[in-house]
């Protein structure tokens, strides 16, 4: 059976809660659709965090950032609620969520949001 998008986010135990060590997910491979136009909008993502007891599954990762190609959202507002969504998923001690999007109407954006704030 083929996997389907989702907006869960699965969590496990982190082997190591007792030192601050950083982790970086990376992919290309973010796409939703632009709210004014409808034409798709391709990012990098790059999640940095230090975890605390959970960390992020990755294939869940991947089936959530899939979550996002048939919506409509601004760049602002996509980075914003990954980086909400994956704290109250995982409670990281600090989180980076930075997204890096290809060039639209001849401006390239990256937009970064951190927690603690």
């Amino acid at each position: 059976m083929p996997s389907q998008p989702s907006k869960e986010l699965v969590t496990v135990p982190n082997p190591e809660t007792g030192r601050d060590y950083e982790i970086v997910c990376e992919t290309d491979e973010l796409t939703c659709l632009c709210p004014v136009t409808g034409q798709p909008d391709f990012a990098t993502v790059r999640i940095t965090y230090v975890p605390d007891e959970l960390l992020v599954e990755l294939k869940s990762l991947k089936m959530y950032l899939w979550s996002y190609r048939d919506e409509g959202a601004f760049h602002e507002a996509v980075t914003n609620r990954i980086l909400d969504d994956l704290v109250r998923a995982t409670l990281p001690r600090r989180m980076t969520v930075e997204t890096i999007w290809k060039v639209r109407g001849g401006i390239a954006t990256t937009v970064t949001a951190s927690h603690p704030s």
